[in-house]
């Protein structure tokens, strides 16, 4: 098998994949902001590192996946101004900013859930974690690189960029040119630079979310959770950070900078970022109001701003998590019906192939073809998770297998086997795929089960026991048990 090549954004190329430590990896991704819903922009970042999770673990790698919930501290605006977006939201609805934080956690657990997202090693919260984060806005000041404005503390951009040359080396921003071309203290009173990004920030008297601090009463800035937590699961450095590339500037270039001013080098070896999905052109995301929630993806209903409708038809979660994978994770993706209607297509045929190969009869006549899909897919999944060239040698087997159910060609029991093995492990196990149709077997097997219970209830009230006792032993004998109870009947399998 040839090695793993990941692309790596602070070096713009694919470089071979060594972890710090043999055998393990640690990854670290920048969860949701948990405000509102989850929609199709959140999905591809939990998506793509789904994928990478999945992969790493199936090539023999012991994964500690850390993917934070951020529920304080991100502020309306990246430049430290505004609400808490979750305190506003609270205001709004007149909650407990951790009683909103809580109810779209769930939320956005239920619809990772049903996209077959695993959930992470560890899931860390900012607000359980502002220890750590005054802690690492302590280290900041002593190593000289930040100072107190008003109860505030501010990470000084121009000292450690006179000190490293170091900021913008991620995101490629020009620094020296912001340096020279933006004005000091525009708006930002507080600050020695507009530049300069919030570690703490003091709270106003109407904020509702404040801890006490060496400088204020206050909370933590939205950088400083990321590096104090991953440093915390992981270690001062580890091998994966990734994010969607709209968080590159400036969220992990603040990062990059918090962990330097502390170790003398960034938080990971690998910075890994997903591309963005686009309406119209224009990024998908809240702040545009252009958003599309997989709620309404899953049950066909979103109207615009100006009342049209956007969805023309309801979208499984497999139909959204295999439009998502038939791109690469670095390209960008437009959001159309038309792109989604194809990639529901696709799905639907590589699911009936699939069920075609578990009805074929062996023939004596093996394929060549069938020992080459097995590497193939490998090769595109350690050319930087390459999941559309996965998905188009999966798309050649299937036009293989139909071939076959189709009289047209024949495979030995043992390319039937192969084929299948293949299908397991690149489809379901590594692309995370999952045949909707079991949860449809599911639900029929539920309501069989139920109807015999409901017969065998009547025979009961009859006092016709022997019936009842046949009917009990009967789905003992095909794996089923019955336990009965006060409320009735129960089943499990």
């Amino acid at each position: 098998m040839q090695p793993l090549l990941v692309y790596n954004t602070l070096t713009h190329s694919k470089e071979l994949f060594r972890p710090l430590t043999a055998d393990h990896v640690g990854m670290y991704v920048c969860g949701p902001t948990v405000y509102g819903d989850a929609h199709l922009g959140h999905a591809r970042p939990a998506i793509t590192f789904d994928v990478v999770f999945r992969y790493l673990q199936h090539i023999g790698y012991k994964v500690r996946y850390v993917r934070n919930i951020t529920d304080v501290g991100h502020l309306e605006h990246d430049a430290d101004e505004g609400e808490d977006k979750i305190a506003k939201k609270a205001r709004l609805e007149q909650l407990e900013p951790m009683e909103v934080a809580q109810y779209y956690t769930n939320r956005y657990h239920a619809a990772m859930d049903s996209l077959g997202v695993l959930r992470p090693s560890i899931e860390p919260h900012a607000s359980g974690h502002i220890i750590e984060q005054i802690e690492l806005v302590q280290k900041i000041l002593d190593a000289g690189l930040a100072y107190v404005s008003n109860g505030s503390v501010y990470f000084d951009v121009r000292k450690y960029q006179e000190q490293t040359g170091q900021y913008g080396r991620l995101s490629g921003r020009v620094i020296d040119e912001m340096l020279s071309t933006t004005r000091d203290l525009d708006g930002q009173e507080e600050k020695r630079f507009s530049g300069d990004f919030a570690l703490w920030k003091k709270a106003a008297p109407e904020h509702i979310m404040r801890w006490p601090s060496p400088w204020s009463e206050g909370f933590p800035g939205w950088h400083a959770e990321c590096t104090a937590m991953g440093s915390k699961y992981l270690g001062e450095q580890f091998d994966i950070h990734g994010g969607g590339m709209d968080l590159i500037f400036p969220h992990h270039e603040s990062e990059m900078a918090q962990q330097a001013a502390v170790t003398g080098h960034g938080p990971c070896r690998y910075w890994m970022h997903n591309n963005m999905i686009t309406i119209n052109g224009q990024k998908m995301g809240k702040s545009l109001g252009n958003f599309i929630t997989l709620g309404e993806f899953f049950n066909g209903s979103h109207r615009d701003k100006d009342g049209n409708e956007m969805l023309q038809q309801a979208y499984s979660p497999m139909t959204i998590r295999f439009f998502i994978l038939m791109a690469h994770y670095r390209s960008t993706v437009d959001f159309s019906n038309e792109a989604l209607i194809a990639a529901e297509k696709g799905y639907d045929r590589l699911m009936q192939a699939y069920k075609t190969l578990g009805r074929l009869q062996a023939g004596k006549t093996s394929s060549a073809e069938v020992t080459a899909y097995r590497q193939r897919c490998y090769d595109a999944m350690n050319d930087d998770f390459n999941t559309p060239v996965v998905i188009s040698h999966l798309f050649d087997a299937a036009k293989l297998i139909n071939s076959v159910g189709d009289y047209k060609a024949t495979l030995t029991q043992v390319d039937i086997d192969e084929l299948k093995s293949v299908f397991d492990t690149f489809l379901f196990s590594i692309l995370g795929m999952r045949n909707e149709d079991a949860g449809a077997s599911t639900s029929l097997i539920d309501g069989l089960v139920r109807i015999i219970l409901d017969i065998r209830a009547d025979a009961k009230a009859n006092k016709d026991w022997a019936t009842s006792d046949k009917l009990r032993d009967s789905l003992g004998e095909l794996g089923v048990t019955v336990k009965d109870g006060k409320d009735g009947a129960t089943w499990s399998l």
